[in-house]
């Protein structure tokens, strides 16, 4: 399976890859960079924010749903205008926004953790309705949040624990049970990153520093792996106009000297096929 770089612009952090179904675009966030990127047919632009923002749902062909170190804002790429829809953590200076993606329901879940990845400063929420709700606290770098298809489960990782965990889900998008420890990586040395479930239920995980996106079954089991050229592939998101397409956001921050493509985004061809990314319903 060929490789190729979909964009050699480097972000510090890249992350938050979303394929947009309608209009066809990747956006991606450069954390650190405070930036939102975005290439279609047309090429690549980009816009500057004020705080660090990492993920994003998309709301309508111009509009997305951002998250960012203080705040859930609406943004609308053809006027840049922002509205703030609510706070995030906005009187905690520790913590950023991280992982996060639009579910089956149009809620958006949403995790953060520390700027300097303090222990279990983070957590992960779940917005839906106009209610911004804490699922999950005590997390350290929060990461791998997914949806298998027709929501029976949300998946999510604490990355320095090395396990993905999986929960059942209410017919609201509720967590219905406690969190189940779903695949422990821990004894590989791998460290779970951004995640995506295709339509068929297999969750594609980054591994941050292994320079890969593994491939499991529903049941947890090891089908292939993706490999790219940067090591610290940090989100996976599947698009291009028949959703086969994995694009995957790297890191150039901390990367090794012989890492020399850490923070370009990548396009892998797949023989799998991904799921639309949901809707942000307001």
């Amino acid at each position: 399976m060929s490789h190729l770089i979909y964009s050699d612009t480097v972000c510090q952090l890249g992350e938050g890859a979303l394929w947009h179904p309608e209009t066809q675009t990747l956006y991606w966030f450069d954390i650190l960079g405070k930036r939102l990127y975005a290439r279609d047919s047309r090429g690549e632009k980009h816009w500057d924010f004020d705080r660090m923002c990492s993920a994003a749902g998309w709301i309508d062909d111009t509009r997305l749903l951002i998250a960012s170190e203080k705040d859930l804002f609406t943004f609308d790429t053809e006027t840049a205008a922002e509205v703030t829809v609510c706070p995030l953590e906005a009187d905690n200076d520790v913590t950023r926004s991280n992982d996060g993606r639009a579910d089956p329901w149009g809620g958006f879940w949403i995790g953060t953790m520390g700027k300097g990845a303090e222990h279990q400063a983070g957590a992960i929420y779940r917005f839906y309705k106009g209610e911004l709700r804490l699922l999950y606290p005590d997390i350290t770098i929060s990461n791998a949040i997914c949806f298998a298809p027709g929501g029976a489960y949300a998946y999510f990782a604490d990355t320095p624990t090395g396990i993905i965990r999986r929960v059942t889900l209410d017919d609201d998008g509720w967590p219905a049970s406690e969190p189940e420890d779903w695949l422990d990586l821990s004894s590989e040395g791998l460290r779970p990153d951004g995640a995506v479930c295709d339509g068929q239920g297999n969750l594609w995980n980054a591994q941050y520093g292994a320079g890969r996106v593994a491939c499991y079954s529903p049941e947890g089991q090891f089908m292939t792996a993706l490999g790219v050229a940067a090591a610290q592939t940090t989100c996976p998101a599947f698009g291009g106009a028949d959703l086969t397409t994995l694009f995957v956001t790297s890191a150039a921050y901390g990367a090794a000297d012989n890492d020399p493509l850490g923070g370009v985004t990548f396009s892998v061809a797949t023989g799998y096929k991904g799921q639309a990314a949901n809707r942000v319903l307001l």
